[in-house]
């Protein structure tokens, strides 16, 4: 069965990595880079902070437990326990890789830059979905942020969809934590 995961998933990295042109080479080095989302951070923090009904010190804490947790279950637990290589590692596949800058880490799964993204798209869509109805888009931009390391050679669908469940966990988590302490003030 996990050998007929992994070959599928080799599959899609294939056809989905090979889909390259000049315009996305040089487009997604760009989205999957931390920091040039930086405004786009800025401007959510504003708003969590802003519209969310806490104090900003609760706000402030819960992104950076999410971010902590988010991360951290990628990178520090299921990174070294599961020690997939990266696509550009692989032996199987690395000399076919579209891989347009470093490779990083010699292990992939789960995508770290796919669970934080989308750890705080949810969050702020948990938040402030009722204040603001176009918060859903965060989906969207961390669905291509994911996407962009699938196209840069460095991640295989299946480290993207695993991170991208770890960030939603991160956010239900963070979610329930920060309504709890709102109606234990309100108390």
């Amino acid at each position: 069965m996990i050998e007929q995961l992994e070959a599928w998933d080799k599959s899609l990295f294939r056809f989905l990595n090979g889909q390259h042109n000049e315009f996305l080479d040089f487009l997604m080095p760009w989205i999957s880079d931390k920091y040039i989302w930086i405004p786009l951070y800025a401007v959510i923090l504003y708003g969590l902070i802003k519209h969310s009904g806490y104090k900003y010190y609760w706000i402030l804490l819960g992104i950076v437990l999410l971010i902590f947790l988010s991360d951290q279950a990628a990178s520090g637990i299921l990174k070294p326990w599961v020690q997939r290589f990266r696509p550009c590692y692989d032996p199987e596949i690395k000399d076919t890789v579209h891989l347009l800058k470093g490779c990083g880490g010699r292990f992939g799964f789960a995508s770290s830059h796919a669970s934080n993204s989308f750890a705080i798209a949810f969050l702020t869509w948990f938040l402030l979905k009722d204040k603001f109805k176009w918060t859903w888009v965060l989906i969207i931009w961390a669905a291509v942020v994911a996407y962009s390391r699938v196209y840069l050679g460095v991640h295989f669908p299946g480290d993207i969809i695993v991170g991208a469940i770890l960030g939603y966990l991160a956010a239900l988590i963070i979610n329930f934590g920060l309504k709890q302490t709102l109606n234990i003030k309100k108390a």
